[in-house]
């Protein structure tokens, strides 16, 4: 009796070791990270209101860095907002590492003052009929040598614009917040996707490796901050024309594979002279096609649910809005999306 009745103590201990960790409220939302567009396409603006987003992360500009310019805003988005109060706009900039490698206090001070400024000054242009924005994102993908710098801009930012300050937060300093730092900043989105080098490793996904996923999440203690989640749903074409990688083009798939012959896992032939997105492509080029079809999304949340105890509230991020790339999804995947985060 008493075997039993540890075989079934036992039993419960494993069970509630694999429980789940859901999320009572969903928040749902989407990336924005086009430039150059004067209104969202149809499809665009039909996801959000079938979906029912009251949230866009918007690329409002990123910030690049020369010996010669110093630290200068580049692709600037010309997307004007006509949506009602409802929709909550988190202006969000891209900063390349490189601007906090080498740089002074007082340079980083006027950075914030500028990045403040700058969101501020296209937030009144574009917001029409809307509030302003209660939250700034901020995107790099610091690393040890920035840190310092990088979480002293964040600090700055804050006390300059009195704002919310969230920050993307990449799987290694997910996982390693001990060696990586904790960002200064209210709460962090962690981005699920871009977790290999795409020109290094030939044989995997390098948008979402769902082992390599599993390594970064299997932690020991939750990480001490809020933590919301972006998912990836675009894919890309990797174009390699006389062996070596040319660019990178992002299509519709069913489109694309009509012109393409497998010939390996993840490896297509070109069949035919076409031209996709400027790009121009010739028989016999290789091309590296990584998607990420819904299946392997729910695998991902699946993965998330059961090693993250999320908190009651949790903002999930679809990254991100673009007609071609939604074109791969039915409206009931990209609603399960969401929703399986509370099953």
């Amino acid at each position: 009796m008493k075997n039993i009745l540890l075989l079934g103590l036992l039993s419960l201990f494993f069970f509630s070791c694999e429980k789940e960790h859901k999320i009572t409220h969903v928040e749902r939302a989407f990336y924005y990270w086009k430039s150059n567009n004067w209104s969202m396409a149809q499809a665009e603006d039909s996801v959000l209101t079938k979906h029912n987003i009251k949230k866009l992360y918007v690329k409002f500009f990123e910030v690049d860095h020369s010996d010669a310019m110093g630290n200068f805003p580049i692709s600037k988005t010309e997307l004007y907002f006509y949506k009602q109060d409802s929709m909550n706009i988190v202006p969000t900039v891209y900063i390349k590492n490189s601007v906090f490698i080498k740089t002074t206090k007082g340079s980083l001070d006027t950075l914030a003052d500028n990045v403040n400024f700058l969101i501020d000054k296209y937030s009144k242009e574009k917001f029409r009929n809307q509030s302003m924005p209660i939250e700034y994102q901020m995107d790099c993908d610091w690393t040890l040598k920035s840190k310092d710098n990088y979480f002293y801009f964040l600090k700055k930012l804050k006390e300059i614009s009195k704002k919310q300050i969230s920050c993307t937060l990449r799987l290694y300093p997910y996982k390693y917040p001990d060696k990586m730092g904790i960002p200064p900043v209210d709460k962090v989105m962690l981005m699920c996707y871009n977790l290999l080098n795409p020109l290094q490793n030939h044989s995997k996904n390098s948008i979402l490796d769902l082992n390599e996923l599993e390594s970064y999440l299997n932690v020991d203690t939750n990480y001490p901050k809020h933590l919301d989640v972006a998912l990836p749903i675009y894919s890309w074409m990797q174009v390699y024309q006389n062996e070596q990688f040319s660019n990178v083009i992002y299509t519709n798939n069913q489109k694309a594979k009509t012109i393409l012959k497998e010939i390996k896992p993840l490896w297509y032939s070109v069949t035919k002279d076409t031209v996709i997105n400027e790009t121009y492509l010739r028989i016999d080029d290789k091309v590296k096609f990584e998607e990420i079809d819904a299946q392997k999304i729910k695998q991902t949340i699946q993965l998330l649910k059961k090693y993250i105890n999320f908190d009651n509230n949790t903002t999930v991020s679809l990254f991100h809005l673009d007609e071609q790339q939604l074109s791969n999804y039915s409206h009931e995947e990209l609603s399960s999306f969401y929703s399986d985060f509370s099953k």
